[in-house]
């Protein structure tokens, strides 16, 4: 009894240390990029209060100019997430110790996830918006090479941690690879890779229109614009439709979380 009081006082101890130490390092972060400085949030409140003002009322009046760029964004969006998830899959299933063929094709796969997902979308971006001219093109193979390496890393997560006696029967009664992978690991997953694939397509609208800052195409395109001509007004608006449009691409994305259940 003594000994485990004893093993339990040092799980605590060790909890205790691990939270001091988080907190610690958080403060360290916060105090390195002046959250502490009360000087700067004092002198920046006046001219926040005064962005404010400016954005306030909005002013819709050119409404149904962004219309087609916000369709453009829902286009984008619907796309990357197409194009994340054909090149995401198989790099998952090579990136998984129970599906890869040979240990050099896993570490080689999750080095390529890494550099996807190292290398922000708005700098993708600009490289590609320099390779293939402005519009949503360049939005839609940004948005997709970003997200590969974060959606096929979750992916990989789930088909790492299926139960593996479903692939042990079928490779004792003699199924390919290909059929391990279709009839054994699959169907375990699908439910895990649907809900991770609709979240990142809710996250690609939201993404798709800061995009269009850089000339990606979609609402964006827009917003840049009118910050240009420091009409904050317009901003406010185009901002508000940009919400409007994400939270009924959040209410379709859980409607259809909740038909997959």
């Amino acid at each position: 009894m003594e000994a485990l009081l004893a093993e339990d006082g040092r799980r605590r101890r060790r909890s205790v240390g691990w939270a001091a130490l988080l907190l610690a390092t958080s403060a360290l972060a916060l105090g390195a990029t002046g959250f502490f400085d009360a000087q700067r949030f004092a002198e920046g409140l006046p001219a926040l209060a005064q962005l404010g003002s400016e954005m306030v009322p909005p002013d819709f009046t050119r409404w149904q100019r962004w219309l087609q760029p916000l369709l453009d964004t829902l286009a984008m969006s619907v796309a990357g997430t197409a194009l994340t998830v054909v090149v995401s899959l198989p790099l998952a299933l090579l990136a998984s110790p129970n599906t890869t063929p040979h240990p050099t094709v896993l570490r080689v796969a999750r080095t390529l996830m890494a550099a996807f997902r190292s290398v922000p979308e708005i700098i993708l971006g600009i490289i590609f918006v320099a390779a293939v001219g402005f519009g949503a093109l360049p939005g839609v193979l940004a948005l997709a090479l970003h997200s590969t390496g974060m959606v096929a890393k979750f992916y990989a997560e789930a088909i790492e941690h299926v139960d593996p006696k479903p692939l042990e029967a079928a490779t004792a009664a003699g199924a390919s690879p290909l059929q391990v992978i279709t009839h054994a690991v699959l169907p375990q997953v699908l439910p895990q890779l649907a809900d991770i694939t609709i979240y990142r397509w809710e996250y690609h609208f939201r993404a798709s229109a800061v995009l269009g800052i850089v000339g990606a195409g979609g609402i964006g395109f827009e917003l840049m614009a009118a910050l240009r001509l420091i009409k904050y007004d317009e901003v406010s608006a185009i901002l508000l439709s940009v919400l409007a449009c994400v939270l009924v691409v959040d209410g379709l994305g859980a409607a259809l979380r909740r038909r997959l259940k």
